[in-house]
């Protein structure tokens, strides 16, 4: 699809950063639910910026499917092709071992085929990208050709390095005059996976009752002797 080439074509730029140390297991994506309308997202050139409209008749019912949290607004298109980014820089890369869920409400209207993409980039200290997740699109044929939001989630490892976290919300109108993807409720969360403390292998007990029976052999010889 269109929608993923020109979201491809921008992954070299960071179009926006704010600096904050990671805060695992909390949202890091501002304002990933439209409440605040586009408050901390940024468009990009060439591109109309996404929008933040109210649930209601012209978008998606609050009867319709979507998350149950949903508020008053949700994102939608504007155009044919509309992007808002944002871009979270830790100034150092982040622990190893580091676990991600991204994750978000993503639809479209009837059995249109208008649509939306949320997107990630792992960057390291030079803008560089190191590895990327996504979710959506959500299809017609995913909604049942019903008006609504459902839910995606990916999950993974964060890659050895990674200082910044770039998010990309995409929608592409494919027919009618509006742009009808729609997006809601998006996350990212991150958690710091804690290693188990590996349980004692054979040869190490193996080892450890050599070591006691050696020393209950050499108190015997010692008693004898004495």
């Amino acid at each position: 699809m269109k929608c993923r080439f020109f979201v491809a074509a921008a992954l070299f730029a960071v179009a926006c950063s704010g600096n904050a140390a990671v805060t695992y297991g909390q949202n890091l994506v501002v304002n990933g639910d439209a409440e605040a309308g586009v408050s901390g997202w940024t468009g990009y050139s060439a591109y109309n910026m996404v929008q933040s409209v109210d649930y209601g008749n012209n978008w998606v019912l609050p009867t319709q499917p979507g998350p149950v949290d949903r508020g008053t607004k949700m994102f939608a298109g504007l155009g044919q092709y509309a992007v808002g980014s944002q871009t979270l820089d830790f100034g150092m890369p982040t622990a190893q071992n580091t676990s991600y869920s991204l994750s978000g409400w993503l639809g479209g209207w009837a059995d249109q085929g208008d649509n939306a993409l949320f997107y990630v980039q792992f960057l390291d200290a030079g803008n560089n990208e190191i590895g990327s997740a996504a979710i959506g699109p959500v299809t017609a044929q995913d909604r049942g050709n019903q008006t609504g939001l459902y839910y995606r989630e990916s999950s993974g490892i964060m890659p050895a390095g990674t200082s910044k976290l770039s998010f990309w919300l995409s929608m592409e109108r494919l027919v009618s005059g509006d742009n009808d993807g729609y997006a809601d409720n998006l996350s990212f969360i991150a958690r710091q996976t804690v290693s188990p403390v590996p349980e004692p292998g054979v040869a190490a007990m193996y080892l450890l009752g050599l070591g006691m029976l050696g020393g209950a052999l050499r108190r015997k010889a010692r008693a004898r002797m004495s």
